[in-house]
């Protein structure tokens, strides 16, 4: 769910040979960049990693925690930083989840009396990546970007 095309595009094809000048353009009705979505899918995916593995976690204030700030911009360095810390962070969970002593049912020590598991979090998170990689995808079709 996390590495394999499924039934839609992947993160991969998403992003591939985007052009760089439009990493900071909004959209028509859009108030974030195309970099500041591809930051908000990166944050998610770490926030949910951490989730998962600090025992220190603490949630974070949604959406502001979750959302680059809006007036800020990238340039081609910060773009494929936010690439390559999805992949990182992507893999970590990949990881996790190939673990055969990894519980994937177990409750997390941070989830209370929720009793959220490793499988349920990496569900949202393909789920949610999933989700904002169609909207990239969409966006970028809608801006003539392919």
């Amino acid at each position: 769910m996390l590495t394999i095309r499924q039934a839609h595009m992947d993160f991969e094809d998403a992003v591939k040979d985007f052009p760089a000048e439009h990493y900071n353009s909004k959209p028509a009705n859009c108030d974030y960049s195309f970099w500041h979505l591809l930051e908000h899918i990166r944050i998610c995916q770490k926030d949910i990693l951490d989730y998962i593995v600090d025992e220190d976690y603490a949630w974070p204030n949604f959406p502001d925690d979750l959302w680059p700030d809006k007036e800020v911009d990238t340039d081609a360095a910060g773009w494929q930083a936010t690439i390559d810390a999805f992949y990182l962070d992507r893999q970590a969970l990949v990881d996790i989840v190939s673990d055969p002593d990894q519980d994937l049912f177990a409750p997390l020590p941070n989830s209370g009396e929720h009793q959220h598991n490793i499988l349920r979090e990496i569900n949202i998170i393909a789920s949610h990546n999933a989700y904002h990689t169609g909207e990239l995808g969409i966006l970028r079709h809608t801006m003539g970007l392919w």
